[in-house]
């Protein structure tokens, strides 16, 4: 029998997110980039913006995995946590340290549709820098990691390839939508593919990675 909501584990471990919100828009904010991120293939990708749309879905995905797992299976919420949250800091440092932009984004196409009134929307609020690793690839590949591996996507290869399917979705359309570069995106899935023979291959618990415990 499941705990009531309010007596079920680690719901705490979401006010990370308060830190690392304040922690990246003062970033955004204050951020003057040293180093321009481009790959010679970012040319050859034309811009669209109806792959906004995948591109937002990342909400949707972050909402819906991190919920269905704190619920139906605490050791992969766990995993998703701790994946999720060290690279997207890890991320943080590295702009810290390395502040870096783009100048791919293109001018503002004139088109009157959903889509670019959506794009019109994320371009005023997240700036073109602070772009390398990609947070968005980042954490769509832990959260594809953490879904595939969970009791939900056991032995269903449906889901687990509906997880990747659409991180990796989400992760073209930050090309499609200019919001990225090839190597933001490389890197990006680099830093979540770190935990795999960590935390997936064997899976194994991740309880004594926490301060405490989860004995209970």
């Amino acid at each position: 029998m499941k705990k009531p909501l309010w007596l079920r584990p680690h719901l705490h471990y979401q006010l990370l997110w308060v830190v690392y919100l304040i922690w990246f828009f003062w970033l955004d904010a204050t951020a003057r980039p040293r180093y321009i991120i481009h790959a010679a293939l970012d040319d050859a990708i034309p811009f669209c913006e109806w792959f906004v749309l995948p591109y937002s879905s990342w909400f949707l995905l972050l909402a819906g995995v991190t919920a269905l797992l704190w619920w139906n299976d605490t050791e992969s919420y766990d995993r998703l946590v701790l994946s999720m949250f060290s690279g997207m800091f890890f991320c943080l440092i590295v702009y810290m340290i390395l502040p870096n932009g783009l100048d791919i984004r293109p001018a503002d196409p004139g088109r009157q549709n959903l889509a670019m009134s959506l794009m019109r929307m994320i371009w005023a609020a997240d700036g073109p820098v602070n772009v390398c690793p990609s947070i968005h690839c980042q954490s769509s590949g832990a959260m594809a990691l953490a879904f595939s591996h969970s009791k939900l996507a056991k032995n269903r290869p449906g889901l687990q390839l509906l997880a990747y399917a659409w991180a990796g979705l989400i992760c073209v359309s930050t090309l499609f939508t200019k919001q990225h570069s090839v190597w933001d995106v490389v890197l990006g899935l680099a830093l979540a593919a770190v935990w795999v023979p960590v935390l997936y291959r064997p899976l194994r618990p991740v309880g004594h990675l926490f301060a405490r415990s989860r004995t209970r």
